[in-house]
């Protein structure tokens, strides 16, 4: 199984670069987020790596981090969700985006894809919301709340009522929004259980 594959852009396509390799150009299979940030043409680059293989065909897939490539495999294991609705998903969405739309179970911006309508985007969340874990709280960085912070301890409030980690974690960020960074942590908590019970 190949990893990562370390060498010169030699070329890319729409859906897919060229990595030369001492001499071999393995082809691979790229979301436009990724390309972007091979950058021009005979830049040494590392890639991180997943290979499909099926009856009549193996390819080589390839991503600029390995939090797109373990998105890459979440979202090919939902029912409808092809390696090119993958890379179509994450050509728009940033792993960070894409673990915040899926922990406030905002369909409509994974819809925004092309190839994804209304239903698959609803699939898409549904399934995704366990496997993604304690995810996403405020902020477009997308970054889970530290242990510690009033979002956090909000978070950890919530499960220990018995809140699913998408779940708390959706109403915990919602309710940080809405009342800012200074929010003490009754508050959050109060207006997270509100919000959930929604």
């Amino acid at each position: 199984m190949i990893a990562h594959l370390k060498g010169r852009l030699a070329a890319t396509g729409m859906d897919h670069a060229v990595i030369d390799v001492n001499g071999v150009g393995y082809l691979v299979g790229a979301s436009g987020k990724t390309l972007e940030k091979l950058g021009a043409v005979d830049n040494i680059v590392t890639i991180h790596t997943e290979m499909l293989v099926a009856e009549d065909f193996i390819r080589l897939m390839g991503f600029a981090t390995a939090d797109e490539r373990d998105w890459f495999k979440l979202l090919t294991h939902v029912q409808g969700v092809g390696s090119k609705v993958a890379l179509a998903i994450l050509s728009i969405l940033t792993p960070d985006e894409l673990r915040t739309a899926v922990a406030r179970a905002d369909a409509a911006m994974i819809a925004r894809a092309n190839g994804v309508g209304p239903k698959l985007a609803q699939r898409i969340v549904n399934e995704l919301k366990d496997k993604a874990g304690g995810i996403a709280l405020g902020g477009a960085a997308g970054a889970p709340a530290p242990a510690g912070s009033a979002a956090g301890d909000a978070v950890s409030a919530l499960l220990n009522l018995g809140f699913k980690p998408a779940e708390a974690s959706s109403a915990v960020s919602a309710a940080n929004d809405e009342l800012g960074a200074g929010a003490t942590l009754d508050a959050l908590v109060r207006l997270a259980l509100r919000k959930a019970a929604k």
